[in-house]
Parts: structure tokens; C-alpha cells; sequence
């Protein structure tokens, strides 16, 4: 799973070339308790000792890798991991240099919402996705066992993997490795690379299979490894759950995936709908309410069809991605099961989108808007001047998340704008000529 979809440090100096040998006590008894026996029962049996982790590893090369993979050779023994697998697995690892460079780059410009989506959903992968989905029977089982619609999975296997044509080629050990010794994300790159010493330990799948993205995604359906070990499963009845080779196992786990974090049978994932003119804008990403709630203030479906007697009956949240001169959508709680696959509202836009597409509806009744995209300057000085001006849109780190959002609608609402919290090129200016002028 992507995760979805984001600098390092330098490393260390050369170290000695010689091997080196570092032995950690793994937990010892308190001496106290054995120099000052409680009165009256006795001398007290020292509690044994178990056997120190030893690390004997060649050094790599750099100092800080070295350094994390002794820290991390001991707390892989602690938490159950035999010597033997970690000395094999272990041995010669070094960083990979490609991989700290894909984990430090922020992209200069941020890809509006509207490219993600006409580069996702396009004649080409809607022609490959149904073929691919004709010609797999396993599929009708999957969604009659778990109650996610074929062509949603169909979906995240084609925006994950291509439909299993890009797998990736990066070793996940390696890649692990290299994230947790970083520093940037170490915990998550720790359970990863412990889960995939499990996987290896197992007997599962040798480390020669466990190949994915950078970031660790693994298979068709682009499993992190802890959530391999969770929800992957044996979809094609052979008692194996192949995710690289084997396209209903890789599915199927996409389906219990979903699921598991609460996939709801019969609802739908979003509803392109439309406003009337003088619509409150500043409700969007706000209040959660059945459609009729929304019909009241004048929302409806924007192809005229009824809601399903399901989604009738559920909440549902308005979002305006590229603003009030864009699609509406409101998006029911299954749009937030995409977003545990990858927590993107595009992401989970996109893959609903295609899904539906897949299945047969038409294109969205509203266009996409001609979208500029921001330099990341443009975005955290607008994150700066939201602040100076009294709203607080959290760390100015260029990233235009609910919070800045949130921040630019009171803004908006403020100056009597249509407060639809969408940061355009003209808002950015606006933001930046108002906040120069304070004293």
C-alpha cells in the first residue's frame, strides 16, 4: 500500500574495516536482592541470566548505520527474532543511498487534484481494468465473501501496481533498513523490517521474493510488511498468499484489508452532487449528515439519480477538492476505508472514480477546473501570512492539509470570501500582499 505516496542526514565517517564485536546484557538480576535476603526466609536464588545478544557484523561503511544496526540487532533478539536468521539476513547490509534520497525529496510544486485524477482515471487503464476483471473468476467470490465491489479493487490494483505489471525492485530488508537507521521515520521502518524477518523466518517467502517500492509496499496490491503478516490471505485455494505472483491472492487480501477496517456492503464510496448559488461553503470537510440533510440546504445528486435506500440512511461529509468552482462530492464512510489504504483524498477520489467508471458510469457532470500548481514557497508563505493574521494553520511546512484548509475557510469567512478553503495562485497573493502590510 502506498502510503500513500514522501532530507536525510550524511553518513557517518569510514569506519576501521575490521569486524566489530559488541556484547549487551540482555537483563540481569538485582543485586540488592541478593546481598539483603528478607528476614526469615532464607538465602535467595540469583535469577539466571539469559544469554547476551552478541552482534558481530561487518561495518558498512557508515558510522550512523552501524550504530542503529547493533541498537537494532538487540531489539530484534529481545523481541523474539533468532540470532541465526538475524546474522544471515543482517550480514553485509549496508545503506542504500537511493533510498535516503527518495525519502528526503518534497516535490517544489504540489500536484493539483485535478491532474491526479485525469492522469488515474483515463480511457487506457479503464479499458485494461475491465479485461483484467473479465478474465479473473476468482473475483465474484472475493465480493461475495467480503462485500467490497470488484471494480474497487480492480481499482487500488490498478493504481498500486499497474494491475501487477510494476511491482517494484527495491529489497525491503535493505530498504527498511536504510529508513529506519535515517532516523526520519524509524519507528514504522523497525516494524517493518521486523515483520519482514518474520515473513523470512517463517519459511514463507525467502528474502529473494520480499522486493517492493522504496517505502516498503510489497506485491500487487502493495502491502506493507506488518500488514502482510495482518490481512494477506490464500485467495486462489493453493495454501499460498502470494501477493507477487498470484493476482486473486493479491485481491482477496485487498478485500479482507478493507474489510477488516470496516467496509460497509451496499454503500456507496462518494456522490458527485451540486449547490446552489449562495451555498455555505465553509460546511465543507465539516458536519457528517444523511443526504436529505444536505438536500435541505439545497445539495443534490448531480446526475439527478435517488440515493440508494442505504445511503439514504448514511452520513455523509462534503468536500470541494479543487474548490467551489470544481466537482462536489460528498463521500460516505466506505471513501474512508479507501483512505486506510492510502490516506489521500485524491488517493480514495481516484480510486472511486475509476471504480465507477469500471462498472460503467459516465465521466463527472462537472469539469475539473484548469488547476495552477503551487511552489512550495507559494504554500507555506501562505501557511505564514494565515498566521501572522490570526489563523493557525499548524506548522508552515508547505504541506495543504485539513488544517491549513480550516485555517484559509475562517480566513475566508472572515473577509466575506467564498470560504471554500481551496488555496489558489490568486489566494496565495492575496494572503501575501494582506500579511506584508501588517505593522
Amino acid at each position: 500500500m502506498a502510503i500513500e505516496a514522501e532530507g536525510g542526514e550524511p553518513y557517518g565517517s569510514m569506519m576501521d574495516r575490521r569486524s566489530f564485536l559488541v556484547l549487551v546484557v540482555a537483563g540481569c538480576a538485582d543485586p540488592a536482592a541478593s546481598l539483603n535476603p528478607p528476614l526469615g526466609l532464607g538465602p535467595v536464588t540469583p535469577t539466571p541470566q539469559r544469554p547476551e545478544p552478541v552482534v558481530n557484523l561487518s561495518p558498512s561503511g557508515s558510522a550512523t548505520f552501524d550504530a542503529w544496526l547493533r541498537s537494532f540487532y538487540v531489539k530484534a533478539v529481545r523481541a523474539g527474532l533468532p540470532s541465526d536468521l538475524l546474522d544471515r539476513e543482517l550480514a553485509g547490509l549496508t545503506p542504500n543511498d537511493r533510498i535516503s534520497a527518495l525519502d528526503s525529496r518534497q516535490p517544489e510544486f504540489s500536484r493539483p487534484v485535478s491532474a491526479y485524477i485525469n492522469g488515474v482515471v483515463t480511457d487506457d487503464r479503464i479499458a485494461i481494468g475491465r479485461r483484467r476483471r473479465d478474465a479473473l473468476p476468482a473475483l465474484a467470490q472475493i465480493e461475495s465473501r467480503f462485500g467490497v465491489p470488484r471494480d474497487v479493487l480492480v481499482a487500488i490494483w490498478g493504481l498500486e501496481s499497474g494491475f501487477g505489471a510494476i511491482l517494484g525492485d527495491f529489497d525491503v530488508v535493505r530498504s527498511m533498513a536504510t529508513l529506519a537507521a535515517d532516523g526520519r521515520r524509524r519507528e514504522f521502518a523497525e516494524d517493518q523490517l521486523m515483520a519482514a524477518l518474520k515473513i523470512i523466518g517463517s519459511g514463507e517467502f525467502p528474502r529473494s521474493r520480499l522486493v517492493g517500492s522504496w517505502a516498503g509496499a510489497m506485491g500487487q496490491t502493495q502491502f506493507i510488511p506488518t500488514t502482510f503478516l495482518a490481512t494477506a490471505i490464500d485467495g486462489d485455494g493453493d495454501g499460498r498468499r502470494d501477493l507477487w505472483g498470484s493476482s486473486a491472492d493479491a485481491l482477496a487480501s485487498a478485500a479482507n484489508l478493507l474489510a477488516k477496517a470496516g467496509w460497509r456492503r451496499g454503500e456507496s464510496w462518494h456522490r458527485e452532487v451540486v449547490a446552489p448559488p449562495g451555498f455555505d461553503y465553509a460546511l465543507t470537510e465539516g458536519p457528517r449528515e444523511i443526504p436529505s440533510w444536505w438536500a435541505e440546504r439545497g445539495v443534490r445528486a448531480a446526475d439527478g439519480r435517488p440515493f440508494s435506500a442505504a445511503d439514504q440512511q448514511a452520513p455523509a461529509e462534503l468536500i470541494a477538492p479543487s474548490g467551489a468552482g470544481g466537482p462536489l462530492f460528498l463521500i460516505f464512510h466506505n471513501h474512508f476505508m479507501i483512505r486506510r489504504y492510502n490516506n489521500s483524498t485524491a488517493y480514495a477520489l481516484g480510486v472511486g472514480l475509476l471504480a465507477q467508471r469500471l462498472g460503467g458510469e459516465g465521466q463527472l457532470v462537472r469539469n475539473w477546473p484548469q488547476e495552477t500548481p503551487l511552489a512550495l514557497t507559494d504554500r507555506s508563505d501562505a501557511q505564514r501570512a494565515l498566521a501572522l493574521l490570526g489563523f493557525d494553520p499548524g506548522t508552515p511546512d508547505g504541506i495543504v492539509g485539513i488544517n491549513t484548509r480550516k485555517a484559509l475557510r475562517d480566513y475566508q469567512v472572515s473577509r466575506g470570501l467564498v470560504a471554500d478553503g481551496y488555496l489558489s495562485l490568486e489566494m496565495v497573493r492575496r494572503l501575501r500582499t494582506e500579511a506584508a502590510s501588517q505593522p
